[in-house]
């Protein structure tokens, strides 16, 4: 199936980032991806537990690498669910503001990076894993924090009634 060529004054997309705020600033960010069309290519989950195939295991491994290549970046929690991922990660103060990477940075350089692995690994170059945009909280405070972890621990128990449960009737 091929899909119809973008058109900016036909499909008027919307920025869904927080107008005016900068996603370089000090401070942790909730972040969904989800694997295109929603195709559960990234493992499984059994018995409330997610069981990553070869697949999510290089995600797992790129998404550890975030904090290689980014001196401000590391990741609070996280988890790989058969075709989107959730992580929290936090972006600190050890370099000048000019150094830090962006929110945007930081997701742009792990879809790239999994993307390149997952498409030689399976030999399919330039076919596209990730979903074009992504999904971003402002974590504001501990508390909103730790709801997030329990969130993110929690997700593979919810899996079957989960919103991007493939059988699971999406609300967008």
């Amino acid at each position: 199936m091929t899909r119809p060529k973008f058109n900016p004054h036909r499909h008027r997309r919307r920025s869904i980032r927080l107008r005016g705020y900068d996603y370089r600033r000090v401070g942790a960010y909730f972040v969904t991806i989800c694997v295109q069309d929603r195709a559960c290519l990234l493992g499984d989950v059994v018995n409330g537990q997610v069981v990553l195939n070869d697949l999510g295991a290089i995600v797992e491994e790129q998404l550890n690498g975030l904090s290689v290549h980014f001196a401000t970046v590391s990741l609070d929690c996280w988890v790989i669910m058969p075709n989107h991922i959730h992580y929290v990660v936090l972006i600190d103060a050890s370099q000048i503001s000019s150094n830090r990477p962006s929110l945007g940075q930081t997701v742009g350089y792990f879809k790239y990076q999994s993307t390149k692995q997952i498409n030689n690994m399976r030999d399919t170059p330039g076919v596209k894993l990730w979903q074009r945009n992504y999904y971003e909280h402002i974590v504001r405070n501990d508390e909103s924090l730790e709801r997030l972890r329990t969130y993110i621990a929690n997700n593979p128990r919810q899996w079957q009634i989960d919103q991007l449960h493939p059988n699971v009737p999406s609300k967008w």
